[in-house]
């Protein structure tokens, strides 16, 4: 249920509304508006009785959201949210290019493909310092020496840095070094992750997951969002399905349809969706032609020698390519 304020409530009368709904054992979550406030209820497994709340100071009328997804729902929050980020916004506007190699490796490799990607025009630099593989024996990432050669990036070039958190307790030492963190397919549903990224004070990319409904997708973004943190960025990188000509098959009809329901910023990872460098430039056009926030990217300067995901990386001249063709 969202308690819908009126124009000239007060933050006062906004506080008294939001501790009535704890007396009654329920959360109130403020939203502001560009008109108004109003205050989300969460943790409420059936009706509410809104008699009491209605009789506040301030207080509209209360308004009864249908969807399980409350806080990631457009019945929450009408207007596209944007994420701002230094003077990068994600979301309502012109789509983000988030680019870089699957792994970082070493300084050498890290630093000629940042620089690549911004002389093309890319404003977020992404790598895996930690890297969850589905082999053990693959290459791992690198760790926290991973994370100063991103650091250094960022110094060097300005641009922005997103990265993996893999699991909750390493999330802290990635909010240390990254601007957005990153929540890979594979911990879609890891709820002691989704948790604590809930209390990050870092914009959260959140992938889904391998074979994840589009409900599944926004209930995890719902964990995030009911822990504190807002600033949520989703991501669509491809569905197992039967087809076998790319490595997962890339569901662009998940943007309308996410878009349709929240308000949340949506970018779509090509890379991984197709497995095959020759079918990202067509697949990133798609993504933006359907609506898509951002794109994010693998990009390496020697694909043939990557240490990770070599046959999905765009070289050099295919970034530019990719660059030229989406504006």
């Amino acid at each position: 249920m969202l308690v819908i304020m009126k124009n000239d409530a007060t933050k006062e009368q906004v506080i008294a509304v939001v501790r009535e709904i704890e007396r009654m054992g329920y959360q109130g979550i403020p939203i502001p508006g560009a008109l108004r406030t109003a205050v989300c209820i969460t943790g409420n497994q059936g009706p509410v009785d809104d008699s009491r709340l209605l009789s506040l100071d301030g207080v509209k009328e209360t308004v009864r959201v249908t969807k399980p997804y409350k806080l990631v729902s457009r019945e929450t929050h009408p207007q596209p949210t944007v994420i701002t980020i230094d003077n990068v916004a994600i979301g309502g506007g012109k789509p983000v290019v988030m680019a870089g190699p699957c792994a970082i490796e070493n300084e050498k490799q890290t630093l000629t493909i940042a620089r690549i990607v911004k002389a093309h025009g890319a404003q977020v630099f992404r790598g895996g310092a930690f890297k969850p593989r589905t082999s053990p024996y693959s290459f791992q990432g690198l760790g926290e020496e991973g994370l100063r050669l991103l650091r250094k990036v960022r110094e060097e070039t300005g641009l922005l840095i997103i990265t993996e958190a893999i699991d909750h307790t390493n999330i802290m030492l990635v909010e240390e070094y990254a601007d957005i963190i990153q929540i890979g397919a594979r911990n879609m549903q890891n709820y002691s992750l989704l948790r604590r990224a809930g209390r990050s004070p870092k914009p959260i990319l959140l992938k889904r997951g391998f074979a994840a409904t589009i409900e599944e997708l926004l209930m995890s973004a719902e964990y995030i969002m009911a822990a504190g943190n807002s600033q949520v960025i989703l991501c669509e990188r491809g569905i197992r399905t039967f087809a076998d000509n790319t490595r997962n098959t890339l569901d662009l009809s998940a943007i309308p349809s996410i878009k349709e329901v929240s308000h949340l910023p949506v970018v779509v990872d090509p890379s991984h969706a197709a497995g095959r460098r020759e079918y990202v430039i067509p697949l990133s056009r798609g993504a933006i032609a359907v609506g898509a926030d951002g794109l994010l990217v693998e990009v390496h300067h020697d694909p043939v020698h990557a240490l990770s995901d070599g046959r999905q990386s765009l070289d050099a001249d295919q970034f530019a390519t990719l660059m030229t063709q989406i504006k």
